[in-house]
């Protein structure tokens, strides 16, 4: 019996140790994933609060999250750049020459942009089958464009600005693809007005996060935003794929015709009918798109003038480098409250609105030009930031309304086309003009009066009218 008990009672200690042993690895190993999970939950915590915004509201089923998310990444490489190449152009030598080297580099990349520009719409018009590939070759251009960017900044050879031509054009092609992408992921109960909000919104909150990112790869040399634009472009040439397949289905789609009379109405498929265009919906269109021509105008404007000036002449107790990042933090964030209203807002009178925000950013160009000050400038970059989004929302909302889809692509990518004009001209005003504050924004002020003045009218009457007629489809 004692042999029994002994033999029992090492049996139970020996199985107790046995349970303590095998116990052991399992304590440490559970410890070790709790502390990797505490290490990895600010990324991937970070990273399903992301998820879960993107895709809420039924934008996860309908595929328009993915297509946030998208955007979001091109915003953060455009943003990279920007970055390379604004330390390039403009921060790298003194003011006087690094006005010189801005109206180069605006007159050698622009001038041939906009002349492609318009031409982007309607070749893309013609692939409406191959709607994620042309994002991710768009992707896939800037690339590989930012890899060749990355040896040009640091040569200073010519090589910088047909690569830097190159990828304006692959950004336009991706912003005209958007616009087309965009009403074929809607979620039920989504007007397009929203879901162009949230994608805008998501791009800048990914440019606001990418910007110090840039900056702290520019201060290791001028080379490193560009790789982190190349490997935010490559990322982004898969997640073009990741969009559903119904990007690329044209089923649904048909062509709108501005039926004026029965004959348009009826008229067999095969028929030669009129290609109808902007100039055919009425004034609301071309009035709310000169008005915006106006806010982008100022803002190429504030960028340019107030960028030099900075430089020369700080806000009162700041640096330059503070000053501009007042100037651009407050910009900023105009612009993402202004997208947030736009959503909230949705289509309801976009005249009224159009008008409202170029009146406010009227009075408010005044009295800064009056009482030039540091708070003032930084409160007119705000509110241009802010009425600029909301207009071009509101323009975006007429086009939709009044042009038809035959056309609707086109219209977008030529309107584009005209705002960017537009900003470019601002931005030569703000190049040659004295690097007087008073002066400068007295010429703000004049220019957003101008678009004031000779759109106002026509949007009221347009407004009271309930804007154009819905065209017909044939």
């Amino acid at each position: 019996m004692a042999a029994a008990r002994s033999s029992h009672g090492a049996a139970g200690i020996g199985g107790t140790k046995g349970n303590i042993r095998s116990g052991g690895p399992g304590r440490m190993s559970g410890s070790v994933r709790a502390v990797g999970r505490a290490l990895h939950f600010p990324f991937t915590g970070t990273a399903r609060g992301i998820r879960k915004a993107t895709h809420a509201h039924g934008a996860g089923e309908s595929g328009l999250g993915k297509l946030i998310e998208l955007h979001a990444v091109n915003g953060a490489g455009d943003v990279m750049i920007t970055i390379a190449l604004a330390s390039t152009v403009f921060f790298s030598v003194p003011t006087d020459e690094a006005r010189g080297r801005v109206a180069l580099y605006l007159a050698i990349t622009m001038a041939p942009f906009t002349l492609l520009a318009p031409v982007i719409g309607p070749l893309l018009d013609r692939l409406p089958h191959g709607r994620r590939a042309a994002m991710a070759g768009a992707m896939l251009a800037r690339a590989l464009l930012a890899l060749l960017l990355s040896g040009a900044v640091v040569s200073g050879s010519l090589e910088l600005y047909p690569a830097a031509l190159g990828v304006l054009v692959a950004s336009k092609a991706y912003g005209v693809v958007r616009s087309a992408v965009v009403p074929r992921l809607l979620p039920p109960g989504f007007s397009l007005v929203k879901a162009n909000s949230r994608v805008t919104l998501g791009g800048l909150l990914a440019t606001g996060v990418a910007a110090p990112v840039g900056a702290g790869l520019q201060a290791l040399g001028p080379r490193w935003p560009l790789y982190g634009a190349f490997a935010i472009f490559v990322a982004g040439t898969f997640l073009s794929f990741t969009l559903p397949p119904k990007v690329d289905s044209a089923k649904g789609e048909d062509q709108a015709l501005l039926a004026a009379d029965e004959e348009h109405v009826r008229r067999p498929r095969g028929g030669k009918t009129p290609r109808p265009g902007l100039r055919t919906v009425g004034t609301a269109v071309t009035h709310a798109l000169a008005a915006n021509a106006a806010l982008r105008c100022l803002s190429g404007f504030l960028i340019f003038f107030l960028a030099f000036l900075l430089r020369e002449h700080p806000l009162t107790g700041e640096s330059a480098a503070v000053s501009l990042g007042i100037v651009g933090v407050s910009a900023g964030a105009g612009n993402a409250l202004g997208t947030a209203v736009g959503a909230w807002l949705k289509s309801r009178a976009p005249e009224i609105i159009v008008v409202t925000v170029v009146a406010c950013v009227l009075g408010v160009a005044i009295t800064a030009a009056v009482f030039f000050g540091a708070v003032l400038v930084a409160c007119l970059t705000a509110v241009a930031g802010f009425s600029q989004a909301l207009a071009k929302l509101s323009l975006d909302a007429m086009i939709q309304r009044d042009v038809p889809e035959l056309v609707r692509t086109s219209a977008f990518a030529r309107s584009e086309t005209l705002l960017q004009v537009a900003w470019v001209f601002g931005g030569a005003i703000g190049i040659v003009l004295p690097l007087n504050g008073t002066l400068g924004l007295s010429v703000a002020a004049a220019i957003v009066a101008v678009g004031w003045l000779t759109t106002v009218r026509g949007l009221i009457g347009a407004a009271r009218h309930g804007g154009t007629a819905r065209p017909r489809v044939a």
